[in-house]
């Protein structure tokens, strides 16, 4: 297990970034994955690419609640948000879960 790690499941977490404005909604699967289906509110950055996280997301105090298509890819990816410095990463799991509304393409 990943120290420091918090983990909700996609439902509870993505309640609770709704009740939170100054929090981010991270999906880290590929562009194409983001583009075909994605939470209202969301931001892509795939985990391929999670280094570029550091010019987008400036505040590393933010509450950043991190999903991708199953969980796996979310894990890698608060892991190393967490490493960069970032303090409040929630990992949420996968959208397949998700059973609020979607953006589709």
């Amino acid at each position: 297990m990943i120290e420091n790690l918090v983990r909700y499941d996609i439902n509870e977490g993505v309640k609770l970034f709704r009740n939170d404005p100054s929090a981010i909604l991270l999906d880290v699967r590929r562009v194409d994955e983001y583009e075909s289906i994605h939470i209202p509110g969301s931001i892509n950055i795939p985990v391929e690419t999670i280094e570029k996280a550091i010019d987008i997301l400036k505040d590393k105090e933010q509450t950043i609640y991190v999903h991708c298509r199953s969980g796996v890819r979310s894990l890698k990816a608060a892991d190393a948000l967490i490493k960069m410095g970032y303090k409040n990463v929630i990992e949420i799991g996968g959208i397949i879960d998700f059973l609020g509304e979607t953006i589709k393409k």
